[in-house]
């Protein structure tokens, strides 16, 4: 008979390191490209992103979830080329079609919107304000997480909202927001970013972490472990940006609200 191995504390590192290394080299890959192929890459995301979503919700009809990637990564492309009155209803439109497709229907529509709003958000930043928004925003996730992850696993503690997500702690998001602090500061010594990026860090950090958990919370409803096996030994594409999904939408809304003291360098 087969002995399974407990993975201990440290068990998944590998996986988050690895996760880390992702993100992190899709960072640097469209510090050189950048244009059309950062614009290209955010839509294939998109597709997959809602391919995965689709997958989760209706397991049972394959066309669905193909149909729902399909229609996101072609609706974004139409809201960059369209007028801007149709921009909104073109946003929307893969929403509800998942409202109309899937199981979970209200969750799928505003996830759907989410996604659609982080691709559209992502390259309209990378349009107005260059490639270091973009670093900024994906250091801000990587380093919340890897420190989030050791200090959780290292001290423990009260959940921060156990039923959720069980193996997230308190020390942990905690320890994510201080991460964050150092990569705002990071920005504002070597960047020359405004010094209130300083604050906005953690704040972005957090829409960061319940982008995370809302994924979590997806998953487990439709009671699946990954969002899909795209990635080999990792899950799927939302598994590794669900919380650059919700820091990205959580800079679109603070940016309609205010000025954002964001990195640029056009």
């Amino acid at each position: 008979m087969k002995r399974v191995r407990k993975q201990g504390r440290w068990g998944d590192l590998p996986k988050r390191m690895a996760s880390a290394l992702i993100m992190l080299a899709i960072g640097a890959v469209e510090i050189w490209l950048g244009g059309i192929t950062f614009t290209l890459l955010v839509l294939i995301l998109t597709g997959l992103m809602m391919w995965e979503l689709g997958r989760m919700q209706r397991p049972d009809a394959d066309w669905v979830p193909v149909a729902l990637g399909g229609l996101a990564a072609g609706s974004l492309y139409a809201v960059l080329m369209a007028a801007p009155f149709l921009q909104v209803p073109l946003l929307f439109l893969p929403s509800f079609a998942a409202f109309g497709l899937v199981k979970h229907r209200k969750v799928a529509f505003v996830y759907a919107l989410a996604i659609m709003l982080a691709g559209y958000t992502l390259i309209d930043l990378r349009a107005l304000a260059g490639t270091p928004v973009i670093v900024w925003l994906i250091s801000l996730v990587v380093v919340s997480d890897v420190t989030g992850y050791f200090a959780g696993r290292t001290f423990g503690g009260p959940k921060f909202w156990p039923r959720v997500s069980p193996n997230k702690t308190w020390s942990g998001t905690v320890a994510g927001w201080i991460g964050a602090v150092v990569v705002g500061t990071a920005f504002v010594i070597l960047q020359d970013a405004p010094w209130q990026l300083i604050i906005l860090s953690p704040v972005i950090s957090l829409a960061g972490q319940l982008g995370d958990i809302a994924e979590s919370w997806i998953k487990r409803r439709a009671e699946v472990k990954d969002s899909s096996g795209l990635i080999p030994g990792h899950g799927g594409v939302l598994d590794r940006f669900d919380a650059l999904i919700g820091a990205v939408v959580a800079i679109l809304l603070l940016g309609l609200l205010f000025p954002l003291p964001i990195p640029s360098g056009l």
